[in-house]
C-alpha cells in the first residue's frame, strides 16, 4: 500500500509537550493522520489531505497562540518578544519591588510606586500566558500557563482591588502583593527560559550532523578542452557533476570516486573510530572527511537524497515518536490543570469558611497551590529522554526509529541472531574448488560462478564476486533466475542445466560436505568451499545479552554441523540450522508469544524476520540506510557490539525515562498538600515550580555525558 505524503510546517511558541498534545488534538480532530509534534524542534507532521488545505491547518495552529514560520522568512510570532527579553524586563522591574520588603525606603512602600512597577511585569505575563492558555483551553489541552495566569491575575486583582477600596488607610498594605504577582511571572519566565535552553541541548546530534552538510564544492569543469575547477554551492550540485576534493575536505555529496584514492573518516556517520581506504568505484557519503589524499568525484545523489539527509530525517522522525509508556505522561498532564484549579478552589474554601482565617491568607494559599503545581515536569519526563538516547545513538552510529522501539528494546526477552553476515562478516571467499567431473577445471567453475551470481542479491554472492571480478572471464548461460533458499540457475549454450547453490539442491545426502555445489543436468561436477570471519566483539556481545537475562538464539538455514560449531564458539545453547524463511517466521512468532523478541540481521534476506520480531536491529551500510526496514539500524558493521550499544542505550533511556515520571509524579504529589497546607508562599512556590521541569530536563541530558559501557 502506497504511504500518505508527509507534510512540514514549522511552528514557534511550544514550550512542552502540552502544547505539543495540543496542537495534535486539533489536528487530529480536524481530520488528520498520522500527526507527529515535536515541541523541541517546532516540527509538525502530518500526512497529506486532500480535502484539508494547508491554509486551513495553519489557521488552526494560529488560533491556539502558536506562529508558523515559512523557509526563508520570519513570522510575525519570531518578530515578537524573545522568553530572555521578556524575563530580563520582568526581572528589571521585579527586584525594586521585591526589595521593599527588606529596605524602609519610602518611595517602594507607596501603593502607587509598586502598582506602576508592578503594572509593566504583569502586562507582559497577562499577555504571554493569558494567549498560551487560552489556545490550550481551545486545544482541549490545558497547560501549565493557565496555572500561572490565574494565579498571578488573582494576586495583582486582589492588590489592585484592595489599594483602591483602602487609599489613603494605614491597613492598605496588608491587601498589596504586587511583588507576589510580579515575582511570580518573573520567576516562571527565567524557568522558561532555562527549560528553551536545555531543551535544545536534547536536539543536539541533529545540529551535529547538520553541521556535518558543506556550504561549498570545487567543481570540475572542462572550457576549451582544459580542465578548470570552479567553486560552487553545495545546493547547486547536479547529479553527474565532478567534484574535486582535497586532504582535510568535506566530501560535498554522496558519489563514486572517479579517480585517486583517500583515507576518509565515516565517524560521524557510521560510528567507527578507523579511516576507511576508499579506491576509485569506490561509493563515498556527503559530509564525510578525506584525511589523506585527494579524490575526483562523481556525484549519484544530492539535497535531500542524500545519505546526511536522509539520517537527519530519520533522527527527527524518530524525536517525535512516543513510546507507550509516554501515554500515561499525557494522560495525566490531560487532566491535571482542571484538577489543580479544583484542589485550589477547595484550598480558599476551607482555609476562608471553614477554618475562617483572614481572606488575605485563604487567597494566597489557593494562589500558592496553582503556581506550585507543574505539569509541564510530567510531559516533559518521556520526550526529552528519548531525545537524548536516539541523538546518543545516532552519534555512534546507530539509527533508532523512534521512541518505541528504544522502549520495546530495553524490555526485551529474546535476541536471534543470523548467522551469515551478522554473526559473521558475510565477507566469504573460495578456499577450495573439488572437481568431480574432468570435463571441468578450476577457471571454468569460477567463470560460471561469476556469471550466475552476478544476478544474485544474497551477500555470500557480492563478497564471492569482489573475489572473482577480473580474475576470470564470464560464462555465456541464458535463462539466469535466483530460487529463494536454493540458488542460482541457467542454461548454457549447449543446454545443459546448470544450478549454483547449497546441499539443498541435491537430491540424495553427499558424503563430502561443501558450502556450495555446482550441478549440471542433476549431478555434482564441483564442490565449493568457502570461508567466513566471525564478526568482532561477537562472543562478548553474546555473554553481555546472556548475562542481562536475555535468551540468545541462532536461526539459519546452513547445515547443522556449521551452525552447531559456530553456536558453541559464540557460547550460544539455542541454534537452529537449515531453516527456510517460514521456519524462521515460525520460530520467532513463537518466542514472540514469550516475550519481546529483537531479530537481528542484515536487513537484505533478513527482512521477513526484521518485521514479524518485535523489533528488527539490522547491520547495514550507510547507503542502505533509506531503504531499510528495521527499527534500529547499525551503520557499524565492523563489529557487533554496536548491538550491545543499542540495549545499553535503550535500557538507560528508558530508566531515565521512569527516574523523570517519578520526579514529576512525587513532586507534584508532595508539593500540592503543602502549599495547600499553607506552609509556602506563592513566590516561593513560583520557585519551586520553575525549577521542577529544569530538573526533568536535567536528568534527561545526563544522559548524554553518562558512562553507560558495561
Amino acid at each position: 500500500m502506497e504511504k500518505s505524503e508527509k507534510n512540514l510546517l514549522l511552528v514557534e511558541g511550544m514550550t512542552c509537550s502540552n502544547c505539543a498534545l495540543g496542537v495534535t488534538k486539533r489536528l487530529e480532530k480536524r481530520g488528520l493522520k498520522d500527526v507527529d509534534v515535536n515541541f523541541a524542534t517546532g516540527e509538525v507532521r502530518f500526512s497529506n489531505s486532500p480535502d484539508i488545505t494547508i491554509d486551513v491547518i495553519e489557521s488552526d495552529i494560529k488560533s491556539l497562540g502558536y506562529g508558523i514560520k515559512s523557509d526563508g522568512q520570519t513570522s510575525s510570532h519570531s518578530r515578537q518578544l524573545s522568553i530572555e527579553q521578556k524575563f530580563y524586563i520582568s526581572l528589571l522591574f521585579s527586584i525594586p519591588l521585591f526589595l521593599h520588603m527588606f529596605v524602609s525606603w519610602a518611595p517602594l512602600h507607596n501603593p502607587m510606586v509598586q502598582l506602576l512597577l508592578c503594572l509593566p511585569v504583569f502586562a507582559l505575563g497577562f499577555y504571554h500566558f493569558g494567549k498560551s492558555g487560552w489556545g490550550s483551553l481551545k486545544s482541549g489541552v490545558p497547560n501549565m500557563d493557565v496555572l500561572i495566569f490565574i494565579g498571578a491575575t488573582a494576586a495583582f486583582g486582589y492588590s489592585l482591588s484592595g489599594m483602591i477600596l483602602h487609599w489613603g488607610e494605614p491597613e492598605v498594605a496588608n491587601f498589596l502583593f504586587f511583588e507576589t504577582a510580579s515575582t511570580i511571572i518573573t520567576l516562571v519566565f527565567l524557568g522558561n527560559l532555562i527549560e528553551h535552553r536545555s531543551v535544545k541541548q536534547t536536539t543536539s546530534s541533529i545540529q551535529e550532523l547538520t553541521a556535518l552538510q558543506v556550504e561549498k564544492a570545487n567543481k570540475v569543469c572542462l572550457k576549451n578542452g582544459e580542465e578548470t575547477i570552479e567553486e560552487i554551492e553545495a545546493k547547486d550540485i547536479k547529479v553527474g557533476d565532478t567534484l574535486l576534493v582535497r586532504n582535510g575536505d568535506k566530501i560535498p555529496t554522496d558519489g563514486k570516486i572517479k579517480e585517486g584514492s583517500a583515507k576518509i573518516d565515516e565517524a560521524m556517520i557510521s560510528g567507527e573510530a578507523e579511516s576507511v581506504k576508499k579506491n576509485p568505484g569506490d561509493e563515498v557519503i556527503g559530509g564525510t572527511i578525506v584525511l589523506d589524499g585527494s579524490i575526483k568525484m562523481q556525484a549519484l545523489k544530492v539535497g535531500h537524497q542524500t545519505v546526511l539527509s536522509q539520517i537527519i530525517e530519520l533522527v527527527k522522525t524518530a524525536q517525535s515518536q512516543k513510546p507507550s509508556i509516554q501515554k500515561l505522561g499525557d494522560k495525566v498532564a490531560g487532566i491535571f490543570v482542571p484538577i489543580v484549579v479544583g484542589i485550589s478552589v477547595l484550598t480558599f474554601v476551607v482555609w476562608y469558611f471553614v477554618i475562617g482565617v483572614d481572606f488575605r491568607i485563604a487567597i494566597l494559599n489557593a494562589i500558592a497551590v496553582l503556581v506550585i503545581s507543574c505539569p509541564c515536569a510530567m510531559g516533559l519526563a518521556t520526550p526529552t529522554a528519548v531525545m537524548v538516547g536516539i541523538s546518543r545513538a545516532a552519534r555512534n552510529g546507530i539509527l533508532i526509529k523512534g521512541g518505541q522501539s528504544l522502549e520495546i528494546f530495553a524490555k526485551a526477552k529474546h535476541i536471534v541472531f543470523d548467522k551469515t553476515g551478522t554473526i559473521t562478516t558475510g565477507d566469504f571467499s573460495i578456499n577450495k574448488i573439488q572437481l568431480y567431473d574432468d570435463r571441468y577445471s578450476e577457471e571454468k567453475v569460477q567463470s560460471i560462478i561469476l556469471s550466475l551470481e552476478m544476478y544474485s542479491a544474497h551477500p555470500i554472492a557480492k563478497s564471492i564476486l569482489k573475489q572473482l571480478k577480473g580474475k576470470v572471464k564470464m560464462t555465456p548461460l541464458m535463462g539466469i533466475r535466483e530460487e529463494k533458499a536454493l540458488g542460482m540457475f541457467g542454461q548454457d549454450s549447449e543446454g545443459n542445466q546448470i544450478a549454483l547453490g547449497s546441499y539443498k539442491l541435491l537430491k540424495e545426502e553427499t558424503v563430502n560436505s561443501h558450502s556450495l555445489y555446482l550441478i549440471e543436468n542433476e549431478i555434482i561436477v564441483a564442490g565449493i568451499d568457502l570461508e567466513d570471519e566471525i564478526r568482532e566483539h561477537t562472543v562478548e556481545t553474546i555473554a553481555n545479552f546472556e548475562e542481562a537475562k536475555i535468551s540468545t538464539y541462532i536461526l539459519s538455514g546452513d547445515k547443522e554441523e556449521k551452525v552447531r560449531a559456530m553456536a558453541e564458539k559464540c557460547g550460544i545453547e539455542n541454534y537452529e540450522s537449515e531453516q527456510l524463511p517460514e521456519q524462521k517466521l515460525a520460530k520467532i512468532d513463537a518466542l514472540n508469544q514469550d516475550g519481546f523478541t529483537v531479530m537481528v540481521g542484515d536487513g537484505i534476506n533478513d527482512a521477513p524476520a526484521l518485521a514479524k520480531a518485535s523489533i528488527g536491529v539490522s547491520l547495514s551500510s550507510a547507503t542502505q540506510v533509506a531503504i531499510n526496514s528495521a527499527e534500529i539500524v547499525l551503520l557499524n558493521k565492523s563489529s557487533l557490539k554496536s548491538a550491545w550499544d543499542a540495549y545499553n542505550i535503550s535500557q538507560h533511556t528508558y530508566l531515565t525515562i521512569k527516574q523523570n515520571l517519578f520526579w514529576a509524579f512525587a513532586y507534584n504529589v508532595v508539593a500540592i498538600p503543602i502549599a495547600a497546607m499553607g506552609f509556602l508562599n506563592p513566590m516561593v512556590a513560583a520557585l519551586s515550580m520553575a525549577f521542577s521541569d529544569v530538573i526533568v530536563i536535567g536528568n534527561s541530558i545526563r544522559l548524554r555525558y553518562k558512562n553507560i559501557d558495561k
